[in-house]
């Protein structure tokens, strides 16, 4: 359980102070620390400054194209054309195999980021920034950097319903529209991952980008049965599980009231008698998480908010496992 912050900025954030010729106004973004971070300005003009840094991304098409990138081999069928014929293979085999390549194609991503009670939390508010203005950020940088590649991108901001909703579009107006709509973003209301997945699962007609940024504070049954699904069904299924450095330790001492912001329930602690199991239990919930996505070939990037949110968006956007692939599922070709 966790209680609310200080909201000086309005989204977690500890407010604005303005930077000398040394403070963190002068410094490149990447190298800042997230409580510095979120006194550098509005989180939109943060990850402005941090895209145009030193961030960068691309992603590939699992369609199958005739750019210079070889793919695969596949056997001839009527209608091929015949410029793509490997024709060391026909001398090699007596076989007629066409080469196939891999298409850089605009991609359509979909950012859910969760806006519940509990990610509005911070373990040190007025210093480190909330959850959720760290999930925004990260958001924001994500949406950037794919609009900036040509890519179309939506946004669905939840709690126990759908409460900001932006449709995948390109081009500078959906820039400055996505932006704004996540600016406007605020905690409050509690958890229902599963209803805004399902939802725009349905919504999804071709194969694409789905990220999903979240403390994971959740039933995480049916949460992952729709991130399988999506992962079967071909899609690049990404999670970033958000944790506050005070949530994993159970730091200070004492007797202690926790509360928690979604359902309002509190409990009368001994820090140091629960600590240890407390820790376990963090633990283990940790590896199900791993263990749970890991089968259904879906991205999972555990993200610590006292860390740089450069570290973060790297991990995000390294290779991992094979997106939408799962185990026992061979990849599947997509129409254009």
């Amino acid at each position: 359980m966790n209680g609310r912050d200080a909201d000086p900025g309005g989204d977690g954030s500890p407010g604005r102070r303005e930077g000398g010729a040394g403070g963190p106004a002068a410094r490149s973004p990447e190298q800042v620390a997230p409580e510095l971070l979120a006194r550098m300005g509005p989180v939109d003009l943060v990850a402005r400054r941090m895209v145009d840094g030193t961030l960068a991304g691309l992603h590939r098409s699992g369609r199958r194209g005739t750019s210079a990138e070889f793919a695969e081999l596949r056997a001839y069928r009527p209608g091929d054309d015949l410029r793509h014929v490997d024709w060391r293979m026909v001398g090699r085999s007596d076989r007629f195999y066409v080469k196939e390549y891999r298409e850089d194609t605009h991609l359509v991503s979909r950012i859910l980021l969760d806006a519940s009670a509990s990610m509005g939390w911070s373990s040190r508010p007025g210093e480190l920034p909330s959850k959720l203005w760290y999930g925004k950020l990260l958001a924001a940088c994500l949406g950037l950097l794919l609009l900036r590649q040509g890519d179309r991108v939506g946004l669905v901001a939840f709690d126990d319903t759908l409460r900001n909703r932006v449709p995948p579009r390109g081009g500078p107006r959906q820039q400055r529209e996505f932006l704004r709509r996540i600016r406007e973003v605020e905690a409050g209301g509690g958890t229902l991952a599963h209803t805004a997945l399902r939802d725009e699962a349905t919504a999804m007609q071709r194969r694409g980008l789905v990220v999903l940024v979240s403390d994971l504070l959740v039933d995480p049954d049916p949460v992952t049965r729709i991130l399988t699904t999506l992962a079967r069904r071909g899609h690049d299924v990404r999670v970033i599980h958000l944790m506050d450095p005070g949530e994993r330790t159970l730091e200070g001492g004492g007797r202690r009231r926790f509360v928690d912001p979604e359902t309002g329930r509190s409990l009368d602690v001994s820090v140091p008698e629960i600590r240890d199991a407390y820790r376990e239990t963090v633990s283990r919930v940790l590896e199900e998480w791993r263990r749970r996505l890991g089968a259904a070939g879906v991205s999972y990037r555990l993200c610590s908010t006292d860390r740089p949110p450069v570290e973060a968006l790297n991990r995000v956007l390294s290779p991992g496992r094979p997106a939408g692939r799962h185990r026992g599922t061979p990849p599947r070709r997509v129409s254009p």
